[in-house]
């Protein structure tokens, strides 16, 4: 295996279109680097003298099939990032280094975001729940909502309002900001996952007919099944209409398109004039008054709610709005980044240095951090 088809290799795994056998290697190759480096700071010596012999690890080092999501598991622990084509760069161009981006240290940490929302109650109060203590209970008309240990926040029902007309009750809006993320227990048993600057508006007691929530942002559900009563989520010019299911939906106003992601059950997706069925593995694409449908790999449009960045064949600019949401900072590009495209996963639980340093090391961008400005340099 000579040099260039190392490098096709590499780059299919970048784009995410390499084959699983070809991924495995890949990976396999990358873990072993990292436990006998026994450190992050691998040095450029280390990485010209592995070029002559990339392909032969690879091969040589392949997991066995039984032990997959073990060693998978463990490139994840070892390592928290897997951007192979960074490292190719290093193998086949030994004059760029890391130390050219020593701007990003030079900066204090801009930590991640974390569990923290508003609640707005039916009577127009406002309760910052980043503050409210875990175990903590707020009651409204008979409502209970508690705060778990997990930052959950759970809906208990006495039976006084389970009895009493839904337009007595009223609706609860829970927003979260940038830099923030917030899990709730709908009074119906639904479970939602909001992501950073999003919002959820729901009634504390859903109607008799149907349950309707209204979302800004972006939201992952499971929907607690119920066959008497759908349930709709209301977005811009969209609704979504579930019976019981899993599903993301993402609604971001700087993204191209409003984008359901249906991983089980069946979803209606809807809009004035066009209504279409997703299914299993398939995700919607709303821009302007269409809808296109498409197979996807429904793990990259859920893993921001499993703690994950995930980017594999993202476009870079894709990549930055999410750094941009979850870190609470302004990007700038200088120059044209086109449709420079990345592979592999990062844990959100990183500072942003950490991310970028492994984002810089694609060939030809760099970054620098201003304080909450972030430059994208070619």
């Amino acid at each position: 295996m000579d040099e260039k088809q190392i490098r096709e290799i590499l780059k299919r795994y970048n784009e995410g279109s390499c084959s699983r056998e070809e991924r495995e290697w890949v990976e396999s190759w990358y873990l072993d680097m990292v436990d006998k480096s026994q450190s992050a700071d691998i040095t450029d010596t280390e990485m010209l003298a592995a070029k002559d012999n990339i392909w032969q690890n690879i091969v040589k080092e392949r997991p066995i099939g039984q032990n997959k999501g073990i060693r998978y598991s463990r490139i994840v622990a070892a390592a928290s990032v897997i951007v192979i084509m960074g490292f190719a760069y290093y193998f086949f161009n030994s004059e760029v280094q890391l130390k050219n981006n020593t701007a990003i240290e030079n900066y204090a940490a801009i930590i991640p975001g974390g569990n923290k929302a508003y609640l707005t109650l039916a009577d127009g109060k406002k309760i910052n729940l980043t503050d409210l203590d875990s175990g903590m209970t707020i009651t409204q008309e008979g409502i209970k909502v508690i705060k778990k240990s997990n930052g959950e926040l759970v809906y208990e029902i006495t039976d006084a309002v389970a009895s009493a007309a839904q337009e007595t009750i009223g609706n609860n809006t829970i927003e979260t900001p940038v830099g923030g993320q917030y899990q709730v227990l709908l009074p119906d048993g639904t479970k939602v996952w909001l992501n950073s600057s999003s919002s959820l508006q729901y009634p504390v007691k859903f109607s008799s007919n149907e349950r309707r929530v209204t979302l800004t942002g972006e939201g992952y559900f499971e929907v607690k099944s119920d066959k008497t009563k759908p349930f709709k989520v209301v977005s811009e010019n969209q609704t979504i209409e579930v019976l019981g299911t899993k599903f993301n939906v993402n609604t971001y106003k700087d993204e191209p398109a409003v984008r359901t992601t249906l991983l089980e059950g069946s979803v209606k997706v809807s809009l004035a004039n066009e209504t279409e069925i997703l299914r299993p593995g398939e995700q919607s694409a709303i821009k302007g008054q269409q809808i296109s449908i498409q197979k996807v790999d429904t793990e990259q449009a859920v893993a921001w709610y499993r703690g994950d960045f995930a980017f594999e064949g993202a476009e870079l600019k894709n990549i930055m709005r999410q750094i941009s949401r979850w870190y609470n900072v302004e990007v700038v590009y200088q120059g044209d980044v086109g449709d420079i495209k990345f592979g592999g996963s990062i844990s959100r639980s990183k500072d942003i240095q950490e991310v970028l340093k492994v984002l810089s090391m694609t060939q030809g961008v760099n970054f620098k951090l201003e304080g909450r400005r972030v430059l994208v340099m070619l």
